[in-house]
């Protein structure tokens, strides 16, 4: 094959861009940000951490095409995949903090230099034959490849080495024949687009699509029914791909700012569709196709339709768009979701004015009635919306009332009951039974059909307020082994609180029969016979140590709102506990404690833990207690 057929180089390019994809959506949106929770990187040191990505990959798109040192695209592209290589082997080792901010910068670094340089050069790779509809090939495969659910299922290790593996592929495609060098006037012809309107248009989109993103990654009732399950994967893998064959077409055939509005109204009616988690499915069809329709033209933009006729006035509106547009705009519609849970219908409608008004205008130029009409229809329907019904709608709900709605809205019915089944253990550990009358008078039950976390019909007489918001921030440090994912984003609103208000309120009658129950509870005499002290430390640890040692991690986050800050227990006092009097009291009382907590206080229990579990960390503090000495 001659060098300047540029078939090869075509190729080339498909595989380029859709390697970058795979890498940024898996590795830096995904593994990465797997890793950093497995290493214990959370809150301000993850905003840390995420902003020296930010900032690396800011300041490498402007400077990407100012840079001499490498002046050749083609070095300039593999020193952006060696980066990115070297980041991903980097994030496998166990990073500390300094080290965590290090990496994430050089994730961003290679990505700025490896997207700029590619978006400006994209002929290169693809040559002169259908470089558009290689470019939408390549977004497309990206897509597809990310959502196959070997990979995008696998561990965190497993998708950081894929993405090294695929930069070392990167690596390799740039060393095949390249084609020969084309005209710098060579673009695909398209109705003249003010450069500052690309980058508004792109802006708000990727906005758009990031705020969206973070709220379904982050809310399980979302993911279940976009991201989970293969049938769900391969579904939106198959819809990137059609769309980004189909983006290519359009492009081509309607124009840049057809493919934009087309993408705005596929994103946009998917947010406002994410405010209703009964129609996330619906959701989950248009989301993929808007992303994939603004992605092919963020990547064909600098290269093949910008009319510009040198290479660095390319690279420079390149460099802003993926500076701006890219990371600004991922970075904000991210903080959007993470504070607010949703999208605002009304930024929904700002963005829309940014990406339609312009063509709506020229379409209304010469139709001033026609667009009287529209602007009098859409002022009305604002207003109705917004001042009519609010004041003569339906009443306004009460913080329990709203509390259920972020129960159902968040899908908690889905790893936890509200139905103790009665004549079981369950009415020990999670309080009485309730009849079915009392069941048939909630609209709708919300019963449960699974349990992977306690049943919580009764939680408002088992755990405090402050329990249970500590709690929503870091499950696994205050409930020993959970696997309940953190609800820290609630708290950005009213959300959060209103949750733990019903939560609070869900205590029904028969609660002070249950607490005499479970003063008389006694370990079995099999489970004292087995307990084990060294194990009784362990499970301390675990379970308690968070508020019951000096440098414990919910001691010292919440130590200002205990009603009772937690004595340390490895030096005392040891209250609500008789320290006199048979060592079997001692220790049924410490049973006590450890199995249902102590009412009035922000203790909890740890009702599911087994009864030798219990008595073996009664045995420990007992013995702890006693080499202290009982007076203390």
């Amino acid at each position: 094959m001659s060098r300047g057929d540029g078939r090869q180089s075509g190729w080339q390019g498909a595989g380029l861009v859709a390697i970058t994809y795979v890498y940024f959506l898996i590795f830096a949106q995904f593994a990465f940000l797997k890793r950093l929770a497995s290493l214990g990187v959370a809150d301000a040191h993850l905003k840390a951490v995420m902003a020296a990505m930010a900032i690396g990959g800011i300041l490498f798109s402007l400077l990407a095409p100012r840079l001499s040192l490498w002046p050749s695209p083609t070095l300039r592209l593999r020193v952006g995949l060696l980066a990115s290589d070297a980041a991903a082997l980097l994030s496998l080792l166990p990073l500390g903090l300094a080290a965590s901010v290090a990496v994430s910068f050089l994730i961003g670094c290679g990505l700025g230099l490896l997207t700029v340089t590619l978006a400006t050069h994209l002929r290169q790779w693809t040559g002169n034959r259908n470089p558009l509809l290689l470019a939408g090939l390549g977004t497309g495969a990206g897509y597809l490849v990310c959502n196959l659910p070997p990979l995008f299922t696998a561990s965190p290790d497993v998708q950081a080495s894929a993405a090294s593996l695929l930069c070392l592929a990167g690596i390799c495609i740039t060393l095949l024949p390249a084609p020969t060098p084309l005209k710098e006037a060579e673009i695909l012809p398209q109705a003249a687009v003010p450069f500052l309107r690309v980058l508004a248009c792109f802006a708000a989109l990727v906005w758009l699509d990031s705020a969206a993103f973070c709220i379904i990654q982050n809310t399980p009732a979302l993911k279940a029914g976009t991201w989970q399950g293969s049938v769900h994967l391969g579904t939106n893998g198959l819809l990137h791909l059609a769309a980004a064959l189909v983006s290519a077409w359009l492009i081509r055939r309607r124009g840049l700012s057809f493919v934009l509005s087309a993408a705005f109204l596929a994103l946009g009616f998917s947010c406002l569709l994410l405010l209703d988690p009964d129609r996330v499915l619906l959701a989950s069809l248009f989301y993929p196709i808007g992303v994939s329709l603004y992605s092919v033209a963020l990547v064909a933009y600098p290269s093949l339709l910008a009319p510009v006729s040198s290479a660095a006035e390319r690279g420079r509106q390149a460099g802003w768009i993926y500076a701006i547009a890219g990371w600004s705009g991922s970075a904000m519609g991210i903080g959007m979701g993470q504070n607010l849970g949703h999208i605002p219908p009304t930024f929904v409608i700002a963005a829309g004015a940014v990406v339609l008004l312009p063509g709506l205008i020229r379409a209304f130029s010469h139709r001033t009635r026609e667009l009287g009409l529209t602007a009098f229809v859409v002022l009305a329907a604002f207003y109705v919306d917004r001042v009519l019904l609010p004041v003569h709608g339906s009443p306004q709900l009460s913080q329990v009332e709203r509390g259920r709605q972020v129960y159902i809205s968040e899908g908690c019915i889905h790893c936890h009951s509200q139905y103790v089944r009665p004549n079981t253990a369950d009415v020990l550990m999670w309080g009485p039974a309730e009849t079915i009358q009392e069941l048939r008078l909630q609209h709708p039950p919300l019963i449960g059909n699974r349990r992977q976390g306690p049943d919580l019909s009764q939680v408002g007489a088992r755990r405090s307020a402050l329990w249970l918001r500590a709690h929503f921030y870091d499950p696994p440090e205050v409930s020993g082994a959970s696997i309940m994912p953190s609800y820290a984003y609630l708290f950005g609103d009213e959300r959060g609180n209103d949750l733990v208000a019903y939560l609070e309120g869900l205590q029904k009658a028969g609660t002070v029969e249950h607490l005499v129950a479970e003063m008389s509870w006694r370990p079995s005499a099999s489970a004292v016979a087995a307990a084990d002290a060294s194990d009784g430390e362990r499970l301390f640890q675990r379970h308690c140590a968070t508020c019951h040692s000096v440098d414990g991690r919910t001691r010292h986050a919440w130590q200002a709102s205990f009603r009772r800050l937690p004595p340390d227990l490895r030096v005392g006092p040891f209250l609500d506990l008789p320290l006199s009097g048979p060592l079997a009291l001692r220790m049924d009382r410490l049973a006590q404690i450890a199995k249902f907590g102590i009412p009035g206080t922000d203790m909890p229990g740890h009702e599911y833990l087994s009864d030798q579990q219990i008595a073996s960390i009664s045995v420990w503090l007992s013995q702890h207690i006693a080499q202290l000495g009982l007076n203390r």
